[in-house]
């Protein structure tokens, strides 16, 4: 058995160790919790669908990669993320006390580690189409040839049935045609610190690129309220000493805690 295989049949086995919940049968939308957005979305982000989430420029990867895992923890359910070997040998590791602190319940996370980018997609195709699944996070770098308009219809067919969420993150890439219901870019944006100078809230640029079927879009300043689990516009405080930028989530791990790893 290669590489490939054993870890598509260590997914395959922990996926299905997961809770079942019915496939969704009409769009379901959750609100992010900011109105303007919440408004552009027509209620909120679709359930069982494809959405993009870019870095356009790697420095904004931790910017991207913290929104991608707000987004799961705010949509619910289970989190099977999928990522390429050799980001992590390079030292893109996901900073695992950074996922906690945004609310990621490390109990409710798988993270799958393939060797290559048609290897993550494989894997990704398995992953949505099983509707134990909440959030699949399909992590790609730069531009993979095998991700095409066709690759994206067979993950957006397969979201819809099963009614998986699927969000696509894609770390200094190029937006291309494809079948996702919604395109986001998400760059870095200082934040407001708290009283008693503590770091603020993790803000974000996010910016609206595409939405399937309808003409909206817009750009909002974001912050991320951990405690309630949305996203609201940043709040205007005094600043004792200077605003500081979002934590990346991909810095590597100081305090490691027991994320279940296949591969």
């Amino acid at each position: 058995m290669n590489v490939e295989s054993s870890v598509l049949s260590a997914l395959k086995r922990r996926v299905a160790a997961m809770e079942r919940c019915a496939p969704v049968g009409k769009v379901v939308r959750v609100a992010t919790g900011h109105g303007d957005i919440d408004a552009a979305l027509d209620g909120g982000v679709a359930r069982g669908r494809v959405h993009e989430i870019f870095a356009l420029d790697i420095g904004d990867a931790g910017s991207a990669t913290g929104f991608a895992g707000m987004l799961a923890v705010r949509l619910g359910g289970g989190i099977v993320w999928l990522r390429e070997a050799a980001v992590v040998r390079d030292g893109g590791h996901l900073h695992a006390p950074g996922l906690v602190e945004i609310g990621v319940d490390p109990a409710r996370l798988l993270l799958g580690l393939l060797p290559d980018p048609l290897s993550v997609l494989r894997a990704a195709a398995d992953v949505v189409r099983c509707a134990g699944v909440g959030v699949a996070v399909i992590e790609l770098h730069r531009d993979p040839k095998m991700l095409d308009l066709t690759a994206s219809r067979r993950l957006a067919l397969a979201a819809e049935e099963s009614g998986v969420t699927a969000l696509l993150l894609r770390i200094a890439a190029t937006p291309v045609a494809s079948a996702a219901d919604t395109r986001w870019a998400v760059r870095s944006c200082a934040s407001q610190p708290l009283p008693a100078n503590a770091p603020g809230h993790p803000t974000f640029d996010l910016e609206l690129l595409r939405q399937r079927g309808r003409g909206a879009d817009g750009r909002w300043q974001v912050e991320w309220n951990r405690e309630q689990a949305v996203f609201t516009s940043p709040v205007q405080r005094p600043t004792p000493s200077g605003a500081v930028v979002a934590v990346p989530a991909q810095r590597p791990a100081v305090a490691p805690i027991p994320l279940r790893r296949t591969g």
